[in-house]
């Protein structure tokens, strides 16, 4: 183990700043391939993660506005907002996420039954198997789900 794996293990923030100085100094043969590799790579993952939350959380508070309409409230409408804003942002950011969105969509609304039936105590059965929601509607800001 070379002395810069050795340094990622034992001192991150260190690393990072080591190599980042190689990096722009040129020194690209003494850069630690293979944990800047692993660091990017977890990055990536992490943008994907963070979308399929948002996701998850919007589509779950979707399904409570159409299916609990009784219990409508600011702090609901304020999460529905919040999220899509950061969805907004995090496409900006990450342009290339759009073409993983459906699919990222279909994997979250599972998850966004089981929480907003945990949430509303109407049975998971209840709500549509698969998503009641285009893109368009669930990213547009003036889209509330009627009963």
């Amino acid at each position: 183990m070379n002395n810069l794996a050795v340094e990622y293990k034992e001192d991150f923030y260190s690393w990072l700043c080591h190599n980042v100085k190689l990096l722009r100094d040129g020194k690209l043969f003494e850069i630690d391939i293979e944990n800047i590799a692993e660091e990017l790579e977890g990055m990536s993952k992490s943008q994907q993660r963070e979308l399929i939350s948002r996701l998850r959380i919007l589509l779950a508070h979707l399904l409570k506005w159409q299916f609990q309409s009784d219990r409508r409230s600011n702090s609901w409408k304020g999460t529905i907002i919040e999220q899509r804003n950061q969805i907004k942002e995090l496409l900006k950011i990450s342009p290339s996420l759009k073409s993983q969105i459906e699919e990222k969509k279909r994997e979250a609304y599972i998850d966004a039954i089981e929480f907003a039936s945990l949430e509303t105590g109407i049975p998971e059965s209840d709500f549509p198997q698969t998503c009641p929601y285009i893109l368009e509607e669930i990213l547009d800001k003036n889209f509330y789900p009627m009963s």
